[in-house]
């Protein structure tokens, strides 16, 4: 419980200036949170190591976190899984996005658990929490692209898979409907 409560506050510091895309600027730290807690709730996750992973998953590439602070404070064994799960930020976008859909099925057991919770939770928040400068069709973009990642993450925890399955038809369903209304 230690290293978790030190994680949650070593994200939240590094997070603290910034926002998700949302129409209400949520604390950018309900994400790394809302990926923990799937792990817990969803997936059944009781590793220590990608519990803490994934509340700093996105510190190394989206904040002044480095790889020897996370070491310092967390260990080698929670460096190595935020590390796996980080793109490299020197790359192009689109770079990047290819890279996690070839990717994927090389990653460990705990990155794709880590990986299928984050996308879980971002299709999610294109449902409930849209961001505010996306149109339907980037969202549509999102969907597809997040779901050839997840075809590489596949056969490491059915709960998660399908809790990502239920939540990418609820946000195709949703962008349908809300098409409709247009």
């Amino acid at each position: 419980m230690t290293l978790f409560l030190a994680a949650l506050k070593f994200a939240a510091v590094k997070h603290r200036k910034q926002r998700r895309k949302d129409c209400e600027a949520t604390p950018y730290i309900n994400h790394p949170i809302d990926v923990a807690q799937t792990l817990w709730q969803i997936g059944g996750v009781r590793d220590n190591v990608l519990i803490v992973g994934a509340l700093l998953h996105d510190t190394l590439e989206d904040t002044d976190a480095t790889p020897e602070e996370i070491e310092q404070h967390f260990g080698s064994e929670v460096l190595a899984l935020v590390q796996e799960v980080t793109d490299d930020k020197n790359l192009p976008k689109l770079e990047r996005k290819r890279l996690q859909i070839e990717l994927a099925k090389h990653k460990s057991k705990r990155a794709k658990q880590l990986k299928l919770a984050d996308k879980s939770c971002n299709v999610y928040d294109i449902t409930h929490s849209m961001p505010h400068n996306w149109t339907l069709k980037r969202c549509q973009a999102y969907l597809d692209w997040s779901e050839k990642v997840v075809a590489g993450l596949r056969g490491v925890n059915t709960a998660l898979e399908a809790h990502y399955d239920t939540n990418l038809c609820a946000a195709r369903v949703s962008l349908i409907v809300f098409s409709h209304r247009m």
